[in-house]
């Protein structure tokens, strides 16, 4: 009986905790609506596009922080709060290598974070070696794709190097990312890969859509949200387990 009153009172804790969650994420939902509803035009930068732009992981960051302290400002909420300064620079074209270099810091922040004894996984199975393959060959084949395309652009001096920086950063991320064995964080990272391969397809002239920006805005929210998600379900899954533990002793 003891067992079964125990089981059940998990049950409804981690449906209370969800259901509160969906309460934290309405802010992300409002702010992502807005966006999209006013849909400023990229030709019209402005403190109040770089805001309304930022606002969505902006929320993400203070979801993270409720749930996982201020420590985490050190970890994904830093990736987070690194990643809304990056949306800001990109706001104006000018800024273009300074928001790449805050989104490098983030994927950095982020890998480290996945490399934590919250993260902890076991040793690497033959799919998972497969897949980190898989990433950095797709990481090394899209640089050397782009190669060209960045040789032609004005500050090519600055553009390639930075670009392989750049792509050695988020395949980082992405490896780390599978290492966890964690869905939300993996397709975060990899969903992160492809809005991030639209941008420089576009933006280097490889290839032109009209959908375009809904591409990478969709994807880029998208990526960010199950990353976070990934993280507070991370800690709620490492107190849950000292909770057992405690019960045990």
């Amino acid at each position: 009986m003891d067992i079964l009153e125990t089981s059940a009172y998990d049950r409804r804790q981690r449906r209370n905790t969800w259901c509160v969650l969906l309460l934290y994420l309405l802010p992300f939902i409002a702010s992502c609506t807005l966006y999209f509803y006013l849909w400023i035009p990229d030709s019209a930068p402005s403190l109040l596009a770089a805001g309304i732009k930022a606002a969505p992981i902006l929320s993400l960051v203070l979801l993270v922080l409720s749930y996982n302290g201020g420590w985490s400002l050190v970890g994904v909420a830093g990736g987070l709060l690194l990643s809304a300064g990056g949306d800001c620079c990109l706001i104006w074209p000018e800024l273009f290598i300074h928001g790449m270099g805050c989104f490098a810091l983030a994927h950095l922040l982020y890998s480290v974070t996945f490399l934590s004894s919250r993260y902890s996984s076991t040793s690497s199975s033959f799919s998972f070696i497969f897949l980190y393959l898989v990433l950095w060959v797709f990481g090394v084949g899209i640089y050397v794709y782009l190669m060209p395309f960045l040789q032609l652009d004005p500050e090519a001096d600055v553009l390639v190097p930075a670009i392989g920086g750049y792509v050695l950063l988020i395949v980082i991320m992405a490896t780390m990312a599978a290492r966890t064995r964690r869905p939300l964080i993996l397709l975060g990272s990899l969903v992160f890969m492809a809005s991030d391969l639209t941008i420089a397809l576009t933006k280097f002239n490889v290839v032109d859509t009209e959908y375009k920006r809904h591409i990478i805005m969709v994807t880029y929210y998208l990526a960010q949200l199950m990353i976070a998600l990934g993280d507070v379900k991370a800690v709620l899954e490492e107190n849950a387990d000292d909770l057992h533990k405690w019960k045990r002793s």
